[in-house]
């Protein structure tokens, strides 16, 4: 019994991969129908004759973007695949990460994607907790690069808390998905009931919660 158990599981593990390999040379993605009910690993393509360069280009990340619009004092800009059609079903995203002084990504994870970082500007802080608890922290400074590995909680901090910086980070999945740990923790759209996270948290009566 335990060996095939052992056997399923290994068969089980050996299915779990990162977004599947495209069965031709691109699949641009076409405009969403409003009608569309097909849920697809990706989107629909578009008609390959008639695929153009544009498709495969986007200046989405060259422009900064506005880090006062929230209290982390960041701005994240992502290519997709309404930006950037030619991405769809390569398996990768690349976002541009504005800081202002003092901003911070917080602890999040992304569950389908590793992440490499690179520092275009300004002095970084960033790092990972791995299973056992360890904490792996660098200082990353212009043209240095780090990597998260997949599913792991990381942070990236700007540390000047005058002047501002810029990462660009690369991810192995057009969808890597994006879950932040406190907001999951206090902002879910089903709350987790307090007592769970009164004893998580160890916060009392008196200190309240939620």
């Amino acid at each position: 019994m335990l060996l095939n158990l052992l056997l399923a599981f290994i068969l089980l593990m050996g299915r779990v991969t990162s977004d599947p390999d495209p069965l031709q040379d691109y699949c641009v993605s076409t405009p969403h129908s409003p009608h569309q009910h097909i849920f697809l690993h990706g989107d629909l393509c578009k008609d390959p004759t008639k695929v153009n360069v544009s498709d495969f280009t986007t200046s989405a990340l060259s422009k900064p973007g506005n880090t006062r619009a929230n209290p982390f004092m960041i701005n994240v800009t992502l290519t997709t695949t309404t930006n950037l059609p030619g991405l769809n079903t390569m398996g990768l995203t690349m976002g541009r990460i504005d800081f202002g002084a003092s901003g911070v990504v917080p602890p999040h994870v992304h569950p389908r994607g590793s992440e490499v970082t690179v520092c275009l500007d300004g002095v970084l802080l960033v790092g990972f907790v791995d299973t056992s608890g360890r904490v792996f922290t660098q200082e990353l400074h212009p043209g240095e690069t780090f990597v998260f590995p997949k599913g792991l909680i990381h942070f990236l901090y700007n540390i000047d808390t005058v002047s501002s910086a810029v990462a660009v980070s690369g991810l192995t999945s057009q969808n890597p998905g994006t879950q932040f740990v406190s907001l999951v923790s206090f902002d879910s759209k089903l709350p987790i009931p307090q007592d769970v996270l009164k004893r998580l948290y160890r916060i009392n009566d008196q200190e309240g919660c939620c």
